[in-house]
């Protein structure tokens, strides 16, 4: 595949409408710049982190399959064949993968009159409407497969917070799961009053390296990983593990004219001999599934 660069000199040069016009034939030059400009990003990629490449509208995956090998280890004698186990598979499940995707039309006249502008606005809103919509399916599917919940005291404090979550994670250890549940997803207005309640306490440094002046995400803080997006429903906390929860399959149809940036595929097209005017479409071809539905538990009663 060819290497392409901004058609410009320096990134902060204004692009002419000839430039701009090079720059919506070449979408892998097109990608880059989603990347550059995507103020979203896929939060389903963060929680799922898994990956699995379906094919044919869909993939199979194992759920519940053990963490641990079913015999212990054993003394090997030097030279001595190790013992062999048989590992025990979960349960086979399938899922349909959906192509979502949005189109929008971008004129010659509006790239004459407002610029790379129109273009860079135009590729944000689409990604950002793909995010939102994947997004809030994940969580759908996040929410709907883990179904165990834990009672806590009020977070009034980081250290209730803390024993809160410690008591919670000691529990599921004892269960011999395996499972690391160390990161903390919370809705939106929960998460700015802790972040909040974490500085006000001093529990966050108050210089530069503040995540909540800074905006950094995720954040770490008191031995655990705190992360929100507008698409976790209700109020309660979620304590998961995001290397054994599940995963997004995504599935490659393969399609001429189309570059992946962000998560997001685009593709633009023109038909000179029809109208004057570029179609920008923006698509994900994907379907999350959880693998291990115990990699997550709800915490209610905190009060955030």
């Amino acid at each position: 595949m060819p290497s392409y660069t901004y058609p410009i000199a320096h990134p902060d040069k204004r692009l002419t409408p000839e430039q701009i016009h090079i720059l919506l034939s070449r979408p892998q030059v097109l990608a880059r710049r989603l990347a550059d400009i995507t103020a979203m990003r896929f939060v389903a990629d963060y929680l799922l982190s898994g990956r699995f490449n379906a094919s044919g509208g869909g993939v199979f995956y194992e759920t519940g399959e053990p963490v641990f090998a079913g015999t212990d280890p054993q003394q090997v004698a030097p030279g001595a064949e190790y013992p062999k186990v048989l590992l025990e598979a979960g349960e086979i499940a399938a899922a349909r993968t959906v192509k979502w995707g949005l189109e929008t039309d971008v004129t010659d006249e509006k790239i004459a009159r407002e610029g790379m502008t129109v273009v860079n606005r135009a590729l944000a809103r689409l990604a950002n409407t793909i995010i939102r919509n994947v997004d809030t399916v994940a969580w759908g599917v996040i929410a709907s497969r883990v179904t165990s919940s834990e009672g806590s005291a009020a977070w009034t404090t980081p250290g209730a917070a803390v024993e809160a979550v410690t008591r919670v994670r000691n529990a599921r250890a004892e269960l011999g799961l395996g499972l690391d549940l160390s990161t903390i997803v919370m809705p939106a207005p929960q998460y700015a009053k802790f972040v909040g309640m974490l500085v006000d306490k001093g529990a966050l440094p108050r210089e530069d390296a503040n995540p909540a002046l800074d905006g950094t995400m995720p954040v770490q803080a008191l031995g655990l990983t705190w992360v929100t997006s507008p698409h976790v429903t209700g109020t309660d906390p979620w304590l998961i593990d995001r290397d054994q929860l599940g995963g997004m399959a995504d599935e490659s149809l393969s399609s001429p004219g189309y570059a992946t940036a962000a998560g997001t595929s685009i593709e633009t097209l023109s038909s000179r001999h029809r109208d004057d005017k570029y179609e920008l479409r923006a698509r994900r071809v994907t379907v999350p599934v959880v693998t291990e539905p115990l990699a997550g538990v709800r915490i209610t009663g905190t009060g955030l």
